[in-house]
């Protein structure tokens, strides 16, 4: 009964997988137990992705595409499955995300997703509140490292980002996780196709104060908006509605440092920690 139930309350995309998965198995004439030794995962790991009580790793998906000779039935299902790690109201944000040619964004509390280490993602999630489960804290987490791909993607995405003192200044777990973080936004700035600007507090006055933001030009050339709040999302397309945001964070790229500027800033930081 609790499988059951399990199963009924997870992800459509995770049952349909679930649903695929058994019945290949079945088709080869394996049990969970002989799959699973053919996969290196254990029998009770099989039937755990089988009856959704755990949604499947890429590892499981590769391990299980190889041991049923599949044909990339379901390696295909990757990179719907990841979606299903995300919260609801951002799922639709990481798709457009993954298939952007430009993402360019204003933070204010927070270094962004895409420039988060996996030490400072985790400490940035459990002050969540209400507290997520820890296996689905690291759910998150992964979830947010994998956003990673898109800035050594081929073709290259380009990746503009401009951060507010004060979210670089916020100890986000630690000292040391703190300086781990600055010391990656630094790594992360030699990328050619990635610019990172800080806005510094002694600009009192500048076209962000309005709050954070997003936007996303697509491949077929359209800019999309996005913003979020406690747990809550928009996505404008509307030019209309569009246009004004991108004038502004064109004004606040001439108001924030330059990017030489903002990394001889950052390396500053790190220096008083």
């Amino acid at each position: 009964m609790a499988q059951s139930k399990k199963k009924d309350s997870a992800p459509p995309t995770v049952q349909y997988f679930a649903a695929v998965l058994r019945l290949l198995r079945e088709r080869a004439g394996l049990t969970q137990d002989e799959l699973g030794a053919l996969m290196n995962y254990t029998g009770s790991a099989v039937s755990a992705v089988e009856t959704c009580a755990k949604p499947p790793t890429d590892e499981f998906i590769d391990a299980a595409e190889k041991a049923l000779d599949a044909g990339g039935l379901l390696r295909s299902a990757i990179k719907y499955l990841r979606l299903e790690r995300y919260p609801v109201y951002f799922q639709g944000f990481v798709q457009l995300e993954q298939e952007a040619v430009a993402v360019s964004s204003y933070c204010t509390q927070v270094i962004d997703g895409l420039l988060q280490t996996k030490d400072y993602a985790r400490a940035l999630l459990k002050s969540a509140y209400p507290p997520f489960e820890e296996e689905e804290l690291e759910q998150l987490v992964e979830a947010r490292i994998d956003r990673r791909a898109l800035l050594t993607r081929k073709p290259m995405a380009l990746i503009h980002t401009i951060i507010d003192e004060a979210a670089l200044r916020r100890e986000i777990g630690g000292s040391e996780v703190a300086r781990a973080q600055l010391r990656h936004l630094i790594e992360y700035a030699q990328l050619p196709n990635v610019t990172i600007q800080v806005m510094p507090l002694s600009r009192a006055e500048h076209a962000g104060l309005l709050g954070p933001m997003k936007l996303i030009e697509t491949p077929d050339a359209t800019t999309l908006a996005y913003m979020e709040s406690n747990g809550e999302s928009t996505l404008l397309s509307k030019p209309d509605r569009v246009s004004p945001l991108t004038r502004r964070y064109a004004m606040m790229r001439t108001q924030a440092l330059g990017p030489e500027e903002s990394q001889n800033f950052i390396e500053q930081l790190m220096g008083e920690r």
